[in-house]
């Protein structure tokens, strides 16, 4: 369910940057899987509970796998935001500026969701540490967006509404 969901922000980005709507519809489409995993696992951990009652360090195990589930699925649901973002910023024609910003800031968060869900399967306390530390990167790289694009915005106001949209996607990256 990790590695799909991290596939998903990938996609809906090459999707934004390449103006490609045919992806774009693939990543919305891909959403009913994510979906359907999140449904699958919950069940899963239901019955787990229910029949094994684990205790102590196993039951946080547990809770910790669906609460990361949760968080998954909500990644996604990010994803295919972005996904439909870039089927309206593709029909709004041409934007030469913010795709870089995204570009860079999409980068950074998914390695750090691949770092996320390595340090969990490995049980790597001092990478999820890290993993938490590179949050405050970026949120100071969102920030610095932002205000890239904003000065775009006031040199050339002819491109407001697709700037808007492109911190849009900058917002559901860092958020």
């Amino acid at each position: 369910m990790g590695d799909s969901a991290t596939n998903q922000v990938a996609k809906a980005i090459h999707a934004l940057i390449d103006k490609n709507e045919t992806l774009a519809q693939e990543v919305i489409d891909m959403d009913f899987d994510i979906n359907r995993m999140e449904v699958e696992l919950d069940e899963h951990i239901l019955l787990l509970v229910a029949k094994r009652q684990p205790a102590a360090s196993d039951l946080r195990l547990v809770m910790s796998i669906s609460k990361g589930v949760v968080d998954l699925e909500r990644i996604g649901d990010e994803a295919v935001k972005i996904a439909q973002m870039a089927k309206k910023i593709a029909a709004q024609g041409k934007l030469s500026y913010g795709y870089a910003e995204v570009q860079h800031l999409s980068n950074q968060v998914r390695l750090m969701l691949h770092n996320a869900l390595e340090a969990f399967s490995q049980s790597n306390a001092e990478q999820a540490f890290e993993v938490m530390r590179n949050d405050s990167m970026v949120n100071d790289e969102y920030q610095s967006a932002i205000r890239a694009l904003m000065t775009y915005i006031m040199e050339d106001s002819r491109h407001v509404s697709k700037v808007i949209n492109i911190m849009w996607v900058l917002r559901r990256l860092s958020g």
